[in-house]
């Protein structure tokens, strides 16, 4: 994984340095929250519902061991004992002390880490897909550009206040694990007929209050026309971008009223203008990030080894925990292993100290001392050796971490709600709790195979509830909690937006509701094989709302 170099390390030191002498300031009276706020919000800090917010930095998704444990450390020392792993790829501390920041700051720093485009109307962290690198459907590891991104965007001065915040996600594989279609700039990594490494490129997702799929501008462009075709797509928001309703600012609205043509044509026309030599990265610089996201040093090992056979035949939780969260690796003999936060009844996405600790041992003695965090708020050890997979289970277990629930109705997208946001209309996680409790049945899930619940507590849509198989919307309705529940919504390469079904529920019957849905599924579906999106596709909307409002 990358090490911040001498103008990084730097970098961040001076931005603590900063910040610590801001936060003395607001404490002592001379800024006002007003004046402190925009400042806070360049150093991921909010004001949450209850107490202080800070969201801390995880580049593509890449964590180290010393890492962990120093977010570890951080959530004991300054917090009440966990952390809360996030969409993009972030990691959230809910309870710090203002006082204390600046300290998490310095901590940050001694690892490498940072609470930098994490908010404000800037270039946001960049997000991945977290099997890159090792996924056996990809054409090329996206990290190195990830990381040439951040590079670029980090202090670059026409893009550091734009209309809104602007996110951008890569993809290196054939399946769309990082939800491109639904960023502000979306980017896979092709090879065109020469071989050569290039991107397609899509713009204008996103979610929030007017979900939009991004649009394709570009089907191909070389790797060395990529930041300057990214200053010109930026450019042009920049420019055209509104900045007097903070509802319609975002690219998406852009591209919508323009046209994806009349935009293409203006983003090129900016493109043809520009001095493309001196915005290319510099020669040689893919080359020396690339090293530092080399492969680790593997073994030679056959496929299937004995043992794993040996113990999924003997252990009936542990086949369970392989055939849902361990993934195909493109070394023979190695296994990802994706490690749940979406425990039965738990709080989706949370992790505390002590778990942290233990992925971090076990990615030293496993996986190369690595890390990886899900867009949908998992962790992932990327290089386990299959002969290591059952002991690999059985210390998950003693750390309560061995849910075997990925890409199953239990593994669920929640964003914090009402319980910690001040934005949110109605809490989220005591339905995905509820939710989880209902299906907590193994073999009901084995049953129902993948389906993505996704829940919001409000418009905003921080719980990607618009690309759910089943997406659960929290409003406010007289002062009461209801939820609007949607259908058909994707986050893959086959991005959709889901369909509203009808008058929402509320808190008590959302979970009573899912569970009307489900079995109808069950009953439509022509074969085990055919999946939710598949039967909902075919079939439409009618015959679930036909299950779903009969009695209500």
């Amino acid at each position: 994984m990358y090490v911040y170099d001498d103008f990084d390390e730097k970098f961040v030191r001076e931005r603590a340095a900063q910040f610590r002498d801001q936060v003395e300031r607001r404490l002592s009276g001379q800024l006002e929250e007003a004046q402190f706020r925009p400042l806070r919000l360049m150093n991921g800090v909010y004001l949450q519902l209850h107490a202080y917010m800070l969201r801390v930095a995880v580049p593509y998704g890449t964590l180290s061991s010393r890492q962990l444990r120093q977010l570890s450390m951080i959530a004991s020392k300054y917090d009440k004992g966990y952390g809360h792993f996030t969409t993009r790829q972030n990691i959230q501390f809910n309870w710090p002390q203002l006082k204390d920041i600046p300290d998490i700051l310095d901590d940050l720093a001694d690892v490498g880490m940072h609470a930098i485009q994490t908010s404000g109307n800037c270039i946001r962290n960049v997000t991945s897909d977290q099997w890159s690198g090792v996924a056996a459907d990809e054409v090329a590891d996206p990290r190195p550009y990830a990381e040439l991104m951040r590079q670029w965007s980090s202090l670059h001065p026409e893009f550091s206040y734009l209309p809104r915040k602007f996110k951008i996600a890569i993809t290196g594989a054939v399946s769309d694990r990082a939800a491109i279609a639904f960023h502000d700039i979306g980017l896979q990594l092709l090879k065109n007929s020469d071989g050569e490494i290039g991107f397609r490129v899509l713009v204008g997702g996103g979610l929030g209050r007017t979900p939009m799929v991004a649009k394709q501008i570009r089907d191909f462009i070389s790797f060395d026309d990529l930041l300057p075709y990214l200053v010109a797509i930026l450019r042009a928001y920049n420019i055209e971008g509104r900045r007097d309703n903070k509802y319609k600012a975002r690219i998406k609205i852009l591209v919508h009223e323009k046209g994806i043509d009349d935009f293409r044509a203006r983003v090129d026309d900016i493109f043809e203008g520009l001095d493309k030599e001196k915005l290319r990265a510099p020669k040689g610089e893919i080359e020396r990030i690339s090293k530092f996201f080399e492969l680790p040093a593997y073994e030679t090992l056959e496929e299937n080894s004995p043992e794993l056979a040996e113990a999924r035949a003997a252990n009936a939780s542990f086949n369970a925990f392989v055939n849902r969260n361990v993934a195909t690796h493109k070394k023979p003999g190695y296994s990802i292993v994706n490690i749940s936060l979406k425990p039965i009844g738990g709080i989706p996405g949370d992790a505390t100290s002590s778990q942290m600790d233990v992925v971090a041992d076990l990615a030293d003695q496993y996986s190369f001392g690595e890390i990886r965090v899900s867009h949908e708020q998992n962790l992932v050890l990327a290089h386990v050796k299959q002969s290591d997979l059952f002991t690999l289970w059985q210390r998950l277990r003693e750390a309560e971490l061995e849910t075997a629930n990925i890409g199953a109705i239990t593994d669920m997208i929640t964003c914090p709600g009402l319980d910690y946001c001040t934005l949110a209309t109605a809490r989220s996680i005591p339905i995905a709790q509820k939710i989880s409790e209902k299906f907590a049945d193994q073999s009901r899930q084995d049953l129902i195979g993948d389906l993505k619940i996704k829940i919001s507590g409000c418009i905003n849509a921080c719980g990607h509830h618009h690309a759910g198989h089943i997406g659960i919307l929290g409003l406010d309705k007289k002062g009461e909690e209801y939820y609007q529940i949607t259908l058909g919504g994707s986050g893959d390469e086959n991005a959709a937006v889901g369909d509203i079904l009808g008058p929402g529920f509320s808190a008590d019957e959302v979970a009573g509701a899912v569970d009307v849905l489900v079995d109808r599924y069950i009953e439509l579906r022509e074969s085990k094989s055919e999946s939710f999106l598949d039967v909902v596709k075919r079939v439409g909307l009618e015959p679930f709302k036909e299950a779903l409002y009969a009695d209500h």
